[in-house]
């Protein structure tokens, strides 16, 4: 199976390639602009000179069995249309792109050409966010923070904030009659969000908060008197009367503990069984995303 990786950035490198580079079957290519990061990677992976390529051009012209873009959110639309004309199943870090105009038009693209497109929504799979699945949630509470890091509010939304946003989907146990949308920016730059969405017997909301003092993630779910938590996505702690708590194990990769590598094999898995993978449900979470940047907009007068 030959397998393209595009952009070999602090993503790619840390979570994606530490995962398709060991496994078996796979014919893994890598292609970026950088040629010294290009010979220095394919180097520690040991890959000859015929899987490294300086071009897209010529990575397609591999025959590639499917592909994984980790490039820059701006050079998205551009990759992923590509690819997809091409007809190779594309697995794309979230967001599609920063205009939902951009991310409908790639979805739509893969539906006309029934070619398989998956976003990295890594956190479905992540096995602490996964065990809250199956837990009563009534409130859903999920904050993930940083420490001195207000920015543009599209950029924060789309490249971050995104996270909180699909997982609250992912967990919200019915339909979301109502959304709200709470925020501070300050000079153009988004201090923190907070996003309420609301439907028949449950609440969720999603916080952010870029002053917080801490870079932290914390997911809560809690209902029938029960409530479920989980930190940093490596413990959970279960509250019914006594916490009771469950710690990674000492030898559980970032990857698997994050759900990356759980995220890259169920799209490989489907790439072989000849399944196409739709984005449309994804595309919900972009659309969800660009309410909330006119919703910030709005509030900050820079609408």
């Amino acid at each position: 199976m030959k397998v393209g990786c595009i952009g070999l950035g602090d993503i790619a490198q840390k979570a994606y390639l530490p995962v398709l580079a060991t496994l078996p079957g796979l014919e893994l290519h890598l292609q970026t602009r950088n040629p010294a990061t290009l010979d220095r990677i394919a180097d520690s992976l040991h890959l000859p000179a015929g899987r490294r390529h300086a071009t897209l051009d010529d990575l397609l012209a591999q025959d590639l069995d499917a592909a994984f873009v980790h490039a820059a959110t701006v050079a998205h639309p551009e990759i992923v249309a590509r690819l997809l004309e091409a007809g190779v199943p594309t697995y794309v870090d979230k967001p599609l792109a920063y205009r939902f105009a951009d991310s409908e038009r790639l979805v739509t693209l893969a539906e006309a050409r029934n070619v398989s497109l998956a976003v990295g929504f890594n956190r479905r799979h992540a096995p602490g966010y996964v065990q809250c699945a199956d837990h009563p949630r009534e409130l859903i509470l999920m904050q993930k923070n940083r420490v001195g890091l207000p920015e543009d509010p599209r950029t924060m939304i789309l490249d971050d904030f995104i996270h909180v946003v699909d997982t609250l989907r992912f967990l919200a146990p019915g339909p979301v009659e109502d959304v709200t949308v709470r925020a501070r920016a300050v000079d153009g730059l988004l201090h923190h969000v907070v996003l309420q969405l609301a439907g028949d017997g449950f609440t969720a909301l999603g916080v952010m908060n870029r002053l917080s003092g801490s870079a932290e993630e914390i997911l809560e779910v809690s209902g029938q008197d029960t409530k479920r938590q989980v930190l940093n996505l490596a413990e959970v702690i279960d509250h019914k009367g006594q916490p009771t708590v469950r710690r990674r194990g000492d030898w559980v990769s970032v990857a698997r503990q994050r759900g990356i590598e759980q995220a890259v094999l169920a799209f490989l898995d489907a790439v072989r069984a000849g399944k196409v993978l739709s984005a449309r449900d994804a595309l919900a979470t972009h659309e969800l995303c660009e309410q909330v940047v006119r919703e910030v907009l709005r509030h900050s007068g820079a609408a």
